[in-house]
């Protein structure tokens, strides 16, 4: 008698007849991830009884499927929306709870007395370590006070000092151990990011690891010194992490001064423990640019790998017990091992959601084959989606989530995995291999571009070498390095060789496409056409898909009509940095600030803003060198390298070292696209060149743009009274429909004669939010207010936008697309 043989993890996939026509379980669980996509389109939430009241429609439905009445035809539509209904409801009540738990305004900024456990392994940065303490108690001059369960707090271990020993990541968390209990002075400040277009939003990802306050630990000599209170056995899994990734580094770059072994290392740390945060930004900037970023973590394939491993490992241990297989047949014990042993891996991993949809799919596969059931793949594949968006909502917002889910839908679709898809032997395997990349790539390329923007052109053959590399050879020698540590000195050589080969392909011409990020309903579309694309079909019906493709591909953002130009104050923090477009031209005066050694405004906002929206500079314009004004200028220009370079910058060799800078001088003049460009200050008897005056501030490029319809934006940099009563003296051309106010609303600048002097509809200050500078001071605003002058602060409006056509109107992105979890004044 012969017999199929199906790998243990292998879903089975029935043909469409076999299907049944109404299965509630599908519904149910397309209907969980509908309500849980919908209660995060919510501006605010609603009260209990509101979620309580749309729950009651979900429960009704599930006490009449109890009472045996299934329905009509139109059933599945009642179990769909039953589902919606209690999923939205369950998503919003669970909000409710966490929204309940905020630190109080009163508390930012004071010193509190904290006791907590360091719930999660420390990360150490380049001037310290970032901690997360789940609190115990909290006090404010002796009186207790309530604070979130859990907050993020950095240690920092002494000033920045740019030399090259402290140029990477020192491993600072040594001395500190998750699960320590510790008593802690700190300050602390609500949850706050920046908010860009298409940018990272950082107050999401605080929501949704449940920290409800950022800050600091005060360890200076008039603080009350930091405790050690205990050492205990919770967080045990991070205790475990924590030992393995430190013993990683210990082994494999014992020398923290050695940059490469500390970037190898990092890899290989990654790779076992899940901390991506191990790998420097050097690395990640070349694995998302040869398409492997999703292999350099604990990904569905790595932990499919482990499950199939460890059930092979517990079928053979099974089947030397007599006993034993008597008690329970040695396959299902071995699938039932596998799923556990497979579930401590991606809970050791730190349980992301590629590792929750993997488990989420093999625990309905285990289940399935036990039961003796056979379910079609989109059953199996929306269970998946289900269980996560129960498990974590707010992981729908994540592009890891689609892009996961939606790589294994293509799959599914395209018939790869089914059991005798291809020939067995070497030729097989391989044709399979190319064939699922290709499908996968396809698929992802869309998804790609809506989140990223990005494309690369050269993936599919780096994910051909790197698949099964990093699969068959660097994972099992990484994990395999736990138990004997010299194996980690062979992968840590297989990660060389693999970062060898990717850095050639990374040096083709056109390696990686960036391309302007389309509207999600663009994308959307060119998501569904790539599925189409990859289906088994005739090459006919296929190419239907192409035309839902090329909008994503052709995407190119409104741009101002001649004679028109738009502004765009970012929002970086503390520092300025504001894009200004012509119909054909752009011009981005100053890059931010530098927020440690390892990341600036640049890298973390503005490059990736300037691809979102196709920009191509024309001119970086940098008013003065502090750097808060030049922070990013390094990152900008290397992705920018048209750019010319215009600025304040003499007598500053670092800055002078990106390229030749022209320098700034009263009474430039240009036009783009009937647009007027004028620079009103510093004057040219300013000091010579190679010295530098007492305060760069007095030399910042003082820029006047005037539309055809004269509208008009003052851009002032850093200018403080002096150079404002200069500017009015000379009756220079102030006035302004919008102004950047000068040094960021400080009290030194903003003189009444100059506001006098420039009427400005509208004032638009660029400060962090709780600036340690008090900016803007309160004087300064009490003028603006008695001059009806409008106010914008990017910490309140995060980046904010004006149009020279609509010179009276300023859009927030805040305001644009609010959110419960976004920070609220």
């Amino acid at each position: 008698m012969e017999h199929s043989v199906v790998p243990p993890y292998q879903v089975p996939v029935l043909e469409a007849a076999t299907v049944p026509r109404a299965w509630h379980g599908t519904a149910l669980c397309a209907g969980v991830v509908v309500g849980v996509l919908v209660q995060l389109q919510q501006p605010q939430l609603g009260a209990a009884g509101v979620y309580l009241a749309l729950a009651l429609p979900g429960l009704l439905w599930c006490m009449v499927q109890l009472a045996g009445r299934r329905g009509g035809r139109a059933s599945w539509i009642w179990a769909l929306l039953a589902a919606a209904s209690l999923a939205f409801a369950a998503t919003g009540l669970r909000a409710l709870q966490q929204q309940a738990q905020p630190l109080g305004a009163d508390l930012q900024g004071k010193d509190l007395r904290i006791v907590g456990t360091l719930a999660a392994m420390p990360q150490p940065t380049s001037n310290g370590v970032r901690l997360r303490v789940a609190v115990e108690s909290a006090t404010f001059n002796g009186q207790p006070v309530r604070l979130p369960a859990r907050v993020d707090l950095g240690w920092y271990h002494g000033v920045l000092q740019e030399s090259a020993d402290s140029a990477q990541p020192q491993r600072l968390s040594g001395d500190l151990r998750a699960g320590e209990r510790w008593a802690l002075t700190v300050r602390l400040k609500q949850p706050h990011g920046a908010r860009n277009p298409q940018g990272f939003d950082y107050e999401l990802w605080l929501w949704e690891q449940g920290v409800g306050a950022t800050g600091y630990v005060r360890a200076g000599p008039r603080d009350e010194a930091p405790q050690r209170l205990a050492h205990t056995w919770r967080h045990p899994v991070e205790r475990v992490r924590q030992a393995v990734r430190d013993a990683i580094f210990a082994y494999l770059a014992p020398d923290a001064t050695d940059a490469q072994q500390q970037r190898l290392a990092g890899v290989v740390a990654a790779l076992v423990t899940g901390d991506q945060r191990a790998i420097e930004r050097s690395e990640w900037d070349l694995f998302r640019t040869t398409g492997v970023a999703h292999l350099m973590s604990i990904s569905g394939l790595h932990i499919t790998l482990f499950a199939w491993l460890a059930a092979a490992a517990v079928g053979a241990a099974w089947r030397r017990s007599q006993r034993l297989c008597l008690a329970w047949p040695a396959p299902s014990a071995a699938l039932v091992g596998g799923l556990l042993l497979a579930g401590l891996y991606a809970l050791f991993s730190g349980w992301g959601v590629p590792a929750q949809r993997t488990v989420a799919m093999l625990a309905t596969v285990v289940v399935l084959r036990l039961s003796g059931r056979r379910w079609p793949w989109p059953q199996v594949w929306l269970l998946a989606c289900a269980v996560v968006a129960l498990a974590d909502p707010w992981a729908l917002l994540q592009p890891g989530f689609w892009l996961s889910f939606v790589a294994v839908a293509a799959l599914f679709a395209s018939n790869l995995i089914a059991a005798g898809a291809y020939p067995t032997g070497v030729r097989g395997h391989f044709v399979a291999m190319l064939r699922q990349q290709v499908v996968v790539t396809l698929a992802l390329t869309p998804l790609g571009l809506l989140f990223f923007g990005q494309v690369s052109l050269v993936g599919t053959v780096a994910n051909l070498l790197a698949i099964p590399w990093v699969t068959l050879v660097v994972t099992p020698l990484a994990l395999a390095g736990v138990l004997w540590a010299p194996l980690w000195q062979g992968a840590l050589w297989a990660v060389q060789g693999l970062v060898a080969v990717l850095q050639w392909l990374a040096a083709w011409p056109a390696a990686s496409l960036w391309l302007p990020v389309a509207p999600w309903g663009v994308g959307a579309a060119a998501v569904l056409g790539g599925l189409w694309m990859v289906l088994r079909l005739p090459w006919a019906l296929r190419l239907l898909g192409l035309p839902l493709l090329l909008p994503v591909l052709l995407w190119q953002p409104a741009r101002p009509l001649v004679g028109q130009f738009d502004l765009l104050a970012a929002d970086v923090g503390q520092g300025n940095a504001v894009l200004l477009r012509t119909a054909t031209h752009s011009l981005l005066y100053d890059t931010g600030p530098r927020y440690s050694l390892e990341s600036d405004a640049g890298d973390r906002v503005l490059v990736p803003l300037l691809r979102a929206q196709g920009e191509r500079l024309d001119m970086l314009m940098l008013s003065h060198r502090d750097s808060d004004h030049t922070g990013g200028a390094a990152a900008v220009l290397a992705q920018q390298p048209q750019a010319r370079l215009v600025g304040s910058v003499a007598g500053d060799a670092a800055l002078q070292a990106l390229g030749e800078a022209s320098p700034c001088v009263a009474g430039q003049q240009w036009a783009w696209d009937g647009v007027q460009f004028e620079l009103l200050h510093p004057p040219a008897a300013s000091p010579p060149e190679g010295t530098r005056p007492a305060r760069s501030n007095a030399l910042s490029c003082v820029l006047r743009v005037r539309s055809a319809s004269g509208a008009v934006a003052l851009l002032a940099g850093d200018i403080e009274a002096a150079q404002e009563q200069l500017l009015v003296a000379q009756a220079a051309p102030l006035r302004a429909d919008v102004l950047l106010l000068p040094h960021h609303g400080s009290k030194t600048s903003s003189s009444p004669a100059f506001l006098n002097a420039v009427q400005p509809r509208t004032a638009l200050v660029q400060a962090a939010y709780r600036s340690r500078f008090g900016h803007p001071a309160p004087e300064v605003l009490a003028r603006l207010q008695a001059r009806g002058i409008g106010v914008v602060e990017s910490a309140r409006c995060g980046a904010a936008l004006w149009a020279s056509h609509q010179p009276a109107e300023v859009r927030c992105e805040r305001e644009e697309r609010p959110r419960y979890w976004q920070h609220r004044w």
